[in-house]
């Protein structure tokens, strides 16, 4: 199991979702009058035997306790049936969304590797809950189903050889600043006894924006081609763009501070530029607020 795993999985998740939906679908009755375990069931059975590494299959009644024995892929777990299933995500999460759910990767007890569970609620005529029926995959049998598209694979790999490129001309920029700004130092004999304010801020220009720029390409390694994420409250596509807006912000906050100091100096009348320059930080600091925001509401959603 590695990161890449769970980035894939994240990237996939929808397809995944969206094809045990159309299983339970399919093969599920739903809305009837009179439900019963024995109509449920057998569909149950037929949707494990379709699918060749299921690791079980089981129901629950709509308090979460299971009703049924643990149907696993070469026996028959008798002792599961009666045991309080409230607490799972399979069940919760089943119940809440009220559609069929995937569970995010955890260790099976069957088989002690990470697997996922698909449940799907099960309705009365009146639209009362009256079962979840669960079905246990490998997570690297999911991986395969959200990747039943060949053109998919292609593209993911394109775009992170795409991003991988993108990212070390970043770096080489960002080094190529950071070599002239350093270079800045000795060329133009900034030291204690002979400092040029002007000399120091255009090398101090040159390092904040190497530094931003290294800190970009860093983000872009890390999330979009080692699959690393640190932020899991904000959905993956939106990561890279607030790590990006965080580094012009952090430069140009860096850039007002210095043209403060430089204008009191120099220049008292130009202190309004800098001034501007702050407004402007401000103002992405409150839009970047809110695009948080939006983007974590619309990834709980």
């Amino acid at each position: 199991m590695v990161a890449s795993d769970i980035q894939d999985f994240s990237e996939g998740r929808t397809k995944a979702r969206a094809y045990f939906c159309y299983l339970f679908s399919k093969n599920i009755p739903n809305r009837l009058p009179s439900l019963t375990q024995d109509m449920i069931v057998p569909r149950l059975l037929k949707i494990k035997a379709d699918l060749e590494n299921c690791e079980g299959v089981y129901l629950l009644d709509n308090k979460g306790v299971q009703v049924t024995p643990t149907y696993a892929a070469d026996k028959q777990m008798d002792d599961d049936a009666g045991k309080i299933r409230a607490d799972r995500a399979y069940y919760y999460r089943a119940v809440r969304e009220g559609r069929c759910s995937i569970t995010d990767p955890y260790p099976s007890l069957i088989t002690q590797n990470l697997t996922v569970t698909a449940s799907q609620p099960i309705y009365c005529e009146d639209g009362n809950l009256k079962y979840i029926a669960c079905l246990d995959m490998p997570l690297d049998e999911v991986l395969k189903i959200a990747h039943l598209n060949t053109s998919d694979a292609f593209f993911s790999k394109l775009f992170k050889f795409s991003y991988a490129m993108f990212a070390f001309a970043l770096i080489a920029v960002a080094l190529f600043l950071f070599s002239h700004g350093v270079k800045s130092f000795f060329v133009n004999e900034i030291t204690m006894s002979n400092l040029i304010i002007d000399d120091m801020f255009k090398a101090t220009i040159l390092l904040t924006l190497s530094l931003a720029i290294f800190d970009l390409a860093k983000t872009l390694i890390e999330e979009e081609i080692l699959g690393r994420h640190k932020e899991q409250n904000i959905s993956g596509p939106h990561k890279t763009m607030v790590k990006f807006l965080g580094s012009i912000i952090i430069a140009l906050s860096i850039e007002a501070l210095m043209l403060v100091f430089k204008f009191a100096i120099t220049d008292p009348p130009k202190l309004m530029y800098a001034m501007y320059i702050i407004t402007g930080v401000a103002l992405l600091i409150i839009c970047l607020a809110v695009y948080i925001k939006f983007t974590k509401v619309k990834s709980d959603s």
